[in-house]
């Protein structure tokens, strides 16, 4: 049995759209998608209805505070900009469609104010066996079909990559920074 209940909305603007979250008030979904209407309550006793897996719907709750189901339409943004706070937290793809990671904080240079890596983290299931990777921000690539980021990083870069900067540590000296940079500069990267 569930712990949570779930809110199924329908999507004004993309007629296949579902917004599925744990407000019933449907402020949580993203605005550029509604207006979101309610079409339905999953209560933690009901047998689960969608065609999508609860589990998958339970982790992007988790993450994102939502999960999306359907196509999801394409926006031109109308910012040049955006706030560090809308990158935290927002998902990372492989050059699949498959969701990877998860971005957990951006790493800034003090002196040019530019974005030069992200941590990002990778694996678990509901807070568990989490790894952190810190990866270089070039490495990634907005896509708006998929409200993410997306990288032509593989699984098996990213478990050879220096794992050093998490919830818990600082970041590292000279040297260890240097063996970071080598490892991401000897990769090539493709196009994403």
């Amino acid at each position: 049995m569930r712990r949570t209940t779930y809110y199924v909305f329908h999507s004004a603007s993309a007629s296949d759209l579902r917004g599925i979250t744990g407000d019933q008030d449907a402020a949580g979904l993203p605005a550029t998608d509604g207006p979101w209407t309610l079409e339905r309550q999953i209560a933690p006793d009901d047998p689960w209805p969608l065609d999508v897996n609860e589990a998958v719907v339970e982790f992007g709750v988790l993450e994102n505070g939502f999960y999306l189901s359907g196509p999801i339409p394409q926006h031109a943004s109308s910012k040049p900009v955006i706030e560090s706070d809308r990158v935290e937290g927002t998902a990372v793809y492989n050059l699949q469609r498959h969701r990877i990671g998860t971005i957990r904080r951006l790493l800034i240079e003090k002196v040019s104010g530019r974005v030069v890596y992200v941590d990002v983290t990778f694996g678990g299931f509901l807070g568990l066996g989490v790894h952190h990777h810190t990866i270089p921000w070039e490495k990634l690539t907005y896509d708006t079909g998929l409200h993410g980021y997306r990288t032509d990083i593989t699984e098996e870069q990213v478990r050879g990559a220096p794992a050093f900067y998490g919830d818990d540590e600082v970041w590292p000296d000279k040297k260890h920074e240097q063996e970071l940079w080598d490892y991401w500069r000897d990769l090539p990267r493709g196009p994403v």
